[in-house]
Parts: structure tokens; sequence; C-alpha cells
């Protein structure tokens, strides 16, 4: 499911793509706002609603006393805890969302809705009540599209519970809050249409891919959207909205829900906020291998459905398992492996130092390994 990357001011007729669910707002003497390679751009309409910077902020009402388990109780329990998120640069503007993740500021974002800000712009936090602060980044990792920022002077909000995202079945009942075209405090309800999703949103400047093993769901999802809660009717955090299947292209007029977005489960990224909330640099699994997909059936031959083996790194995982160029990896545990995102996305779903169980195929023979996942630190 590859990403396609924006293009200000041409419409992409005919494909669907992967995008950011960020809203981009003022663009900057013909520039663009650049929030992220795969991000929506947008310039703004002059009404107040095709930029989230001008929506104003407003503080919800909801019924604290409705039955547990309703989207109104798991509203009013999470509501405080998601705000909108501002950003401004030399390059534009743009918004999108954010969790609450401590009663003394720090906020859980996606890396691309803060990219903006990484050469000196600013980050304005609008909290549920109505009220607003300057915030700083504490770290971001684009190859979970992760990011923490900390907003500054402020006390006593209310963090959201963490829930596991590992607890998910198809077909639960879930509720996406965020700011959706900069309209804060925005609450839509869905299911879990899949899980284990690989969703691949474009590269870092180094070459790597934003890769992770999304919940798939059918709440509305919508550029704004990003950084915010995807909660279970507990409450409780199961991911980060951050990207969503457009119909029509990957610009902002094409843009908007079709009812396919997804969230990066809490669980992969738990660590990796830990790490961030320390100034620490985020740490990731890995084979030390490269990969591509599985080349399909030629000539009446049998194909096999997995990720091909193109280089092994000397020293790796992969290398002390015997892996070799050529072999093509079907199985890690019990996750099927469909091709080179799905390799990627289910690596990155452990952590370093984990045991995993391998398997490959090699002239037609399976081969089965446990191996011990490298790290990227360093």
């Amino acid at each position: 499911m590859p990403s396609v990357p924006a293009t200000p001011g041409k419409k992409r007729s005919g494909r669907a793509g992967l995008v950011a669910a960020v809203l981009a707002g003022a663009l900057v003497a013909g520039g663009t706002a650049g929030v992220g390679g795969a991000a929506i751009y947008d310039a703004l309409n002059g009404d107040g609603m095709g930029g989230g910077a001008n929506t104003p902020a407003t503080s919800q009402v909801v019924d604290a006393k409705a039955p547990e388990g309703s989207i109104e109780k798991v509203s009013a329990k999470v509501l405080p805890s998601v705000v909108k998120i501002e950003v401004t640069s030399q390059q534009g503007s743009g918004s999108g969302s954010g969790v609450v993740i401590s009663s003394d500021g720090t906020i859980l974002t996606n890396n691309h809705v803060v990219e903006l800000a990484a050469n000196g712009g600013t980050v304005t936090v609008d909290f549920n009540d109505g009220t607003s602060a300057p915030a700083e980044v504490l770290g971001t990792d684009p190859l979970t599209d992760t990011a923490v920022i900390k907003a500054k002077g402020v006390s006593d909000l209310t963090p959201i519970t963490f829930g596991k995202s590992s607890n998910l079945t198809v077909g639960q009942s879930v509720v996406a809050i965020g700011s959706p075209f900069g309209l804060d405090s925005t609450v839509t309800t869905g299911i879990v249409s899949a899980l284990d999703r690989p969703v691949n949103v474009g590269v870092d400047q180094n070459g790597a891919a934003t890769v992770y093993p999304a919940v798939q769901t059918d709440a509305a999802i919508n550029p704004g959207n990003s950084g915010g809660a995807l909660v279970d009717l507990n409450g409780n955090l199961v991911g980060i909205n951050a990207s969503i299947r457009s119909g029509g292209g990957a610009t902002s007029e094409d843009a908007g829900s079709i009812g396919i977005g997804f969230a990066i489960p809490i669980d992969e990224i738990r660590p990796i906020v830990e790490q961030l909330e320390k100034g620490e640099q985020a740490t990731h699994a890995q084979f030390g291998i490269s990969v591509s997909d599985a080349p399909a059936a030629q000539n009446g031959q049998n194909s096999v459905t997995g990720a091909m083996v193109q280089e092994v790194s000397p020293g790796s995982t992969a290398e002390k398992a015997g892996l070799e160029k050529g072999d093509i990896i079907t199985k890690v545990d019990d996750h099927i492996i469909t091709g080179s995102d799905s390799l990627v996305a289910t690596v990155r779903s452990y952590r370093p130092n984990d045991e995993v169980e391998v398997t490959w195929t090699r002239n037609g023979e399976e081969h089965t390994e446990t191996v011990t996942l490298d790290s990227d630190a360093g």
C-alpha cells in the first residue's frame, strides 16, 4: 500500500493514496507548508474553516453521567486529554492533534505534526477548556512518526489512560478524538476494521521508511486528526491516529475520510515515547537486511509470498541465522509476511533483543530459526 506524496496545486486523478492526517494552513510566499513527506497541503480559504489555525477553540458540553461503555461516557473521559496543536515557521503553518500523557504538560503526537517547527518554528497547544500555551519539542522519531512535546507553564492537566492495542479485536468499537480541519474536540466513532495493516507513509531524510503495523478503523479521520487519540469504549488509549486512505489523490482538495483510517498501535510506541520523554534517541529492532517484495510467478512457476532478501549486513542477526540474498521471509512468529512493508512493520512491532522465530524459503525448501533482534542504536 504505497504512499503518494502531496503535490501543491495539482490534483491526482484516478489514484488512491495514503496521506498523513494533518491539516496544513496558510502558505507563505507561494511556498509549501511542509509537514511531512506524505502530508496534505492546503491554502487558507479565508473563511476560517480551511485552515486549522483560524478556528477558535471551543469547550465541549458532555454528559459525565452517561452510562459506562457509551460514547458519551468515553467522550466525557477523554476530551480533556486531547489537544489541538498549531505549528508555525517561516515555511508556513499547520495544525494537528495531540494526547496529554502527564499532568504537567507532556503531550504525545505525530512527528509530521510538529516537523514544521524543527528549524526554529513555534508550537502552541490549545486545550479542551479553551486555554492555550506555548510548547517545546522534547523529541521526535520519524521511523514511527512519533513525537513528544511539552506545554509550558501548565499543571493539573488530565492525562489519558493507556490501554493495550494487543487486546484489540476486529469489529470492536473504537472512538477517534482530535481536531479535523481545525475543529477541535471532535468525536467520531467506528470499529476496528483490521489489525497489523502495514502502512507506509514515506521516508525520512536518511531514506528510511516510516512503516508501522497499523490499526485500521472506519471511524472518520480527516486532515487535522493526526496525533489524536483512538480509544476503546473504556476510554483507554489504543492508538495514535496518523494517516488516511484517500480516494481521489493526495492533495487536500481530494483528501478526506472514506472510512479507511490508520492509527499507530500504542503498544509499539510506548517504549519510544519513554525514550523521547527522557531526551534519548529512539531505538528500533532490526534484522540487518534490506528486502523487496517477492517476485510474482513467471513462466508458469509457482511464487512464494513474502519479503525477498536483497542484502545481508555483516555481523547482523540475519547473517548469524544463515539468511542469504534471494531468500524469501514468509513468517515472523505467527505473523504472515506478505511483502517488504509487512516485514518492516512486523519487526518494528518488537523491541531490540526480543527473540523471534523467523521462517523463510530457499529453492523451495523451508527454514526456521529462532533469532535475537538487533538494535539500530548508534
